[in-house]
């Protein structure tokens, strides 16, 4: 898989500096997260250019409308479940979705390597943001409604999902020969479009000096660099597998909270944190039928972020 699970990773881990980024702004939630598409998605689409036009297909504009849908989405969600129910479903369920959409649409069975290491990441994820790791404050002081709860779990699987149809539909373009820039310029372009209503309604972030540089830092870092990379790692990790390795982001958000915020773990948001570190290891070593496989352009990025 050459140097795409790095490439991953490396995105991964820019998104999991989003949270602490965040706390910068006292914006409001959604509209933080529409500002940082908006200016995410135009970088994207700046640096594709007039690449943009080759790769353009109804595949790609859907996943564009699935982008701006998760941020929604997972907003929804967490209203309705708190923050740690909605992420966990959220993030855990994004893997799960992408290698089943990505066996439906390749024919391209996961491992069972890859389906153990997925399992055990996200079980570890869970143990580390209940226990928390990655901020579980969230929902009334008597706690949610049951019916809130229920509807807030939906939300958040639809996220998973919406999550992986529009990583799959990329890994399918880049797969198919797209270049990498010009598929997540059509895809973030389009999402920033739809996005901007969504800022102008919440009233936008604010003009303080130490907000905006948040904002640039949101939409540059944590998502024009970050979606250039995970294009870049499409190009040669199966998409299950970039799914998998993306939840390195809330193990980076947990140790961001104890160094820079002087958070503490406790004990089950450790044994997560280990669990889902072996896990990811697991994930991105390659398997030794996966070096003899003769792998074809259509099946790169085959089966594979709260802040995504």
């Amino acid at each position: 898989m050459r140097n795409g699970p790095f490439a991953v990773v490396a995105a991964a881990v820019l998104w999991g500096t989003a949270g602490t980024a965040g706390l910068l702004v006292s914006a409001d939630s959604v509209a933080l997260a529409a500002a940082r598409l908006v200016v995410g998605g135009a970088a994207l689409a700046l640096m594709a250019g007039s690449g943009m036009r080759r790769v353009l297909s109804p595949g790609l504009l859907l996943g564009a409308v699935a982008v701006a849908a998760y941020q929604l989405c997972f907003f929804a969600a967490v209203a309705r479940t708190g923050v740690a129910i909605g992420t966990v479903v959220a993030i855990g369920s994004g893997p799960v979705f992408t290698g089943l959409l990505s066996w439906l649409l390749h024919r391209r069975r996961p491992s069972r390597r890859w389906a153990t290491a997925t399992a055990a990441a996200i079980c570890g994820c869970a143990a580390l943001i209940v226990g928390g790791g990655v901020g579980s404050s969230g929902g009334s002081a008597g706690g949610p409604a049951s019916g809130q709860v229920v509807s807030g779990v939906l939300f958040a699987l639809l996220g998973g999902l919406l999550y992986a149809f529009y990583a799959v539909m990329a890994a399918r373009a880049i797969g198919d020969g797209g270049e990498s820039n010009a598929v997540m310029g059509v895809m973030f372009g389009g999402a920033a479009l739809i996005m901007l209503p969504v800022l102008v309604v919440h009233g936008g972030v604010g003009w303080e000096p130490r907000g905006l540089l948040a904002v640039l830092y949101l939409g540059l870092g944590t998502t024009a660099l970050s979606y250039f990379l995970y294009g870049r790692g499409l190009r040669s990790t199966p998409v299950a597998t970039a799914a998998t390795l993306a939840l390195a982001e809330p193990a980076v958000a947990a140790l961001l909270g104890v160094v820079v915020l002087g958070e503490r773990l406790a004990p089950v948001s450790v044994a997560g944190l280990v669990l889902l570190a072996f896990s990811l290891a697991a994930v991105a070593i390659p398997e030794r039928a996966a070096r003899s496989e003769v792998r074809v352009p259509a099946e790169v990025g085959a089966p594979g972020v709260g802040e995504r």
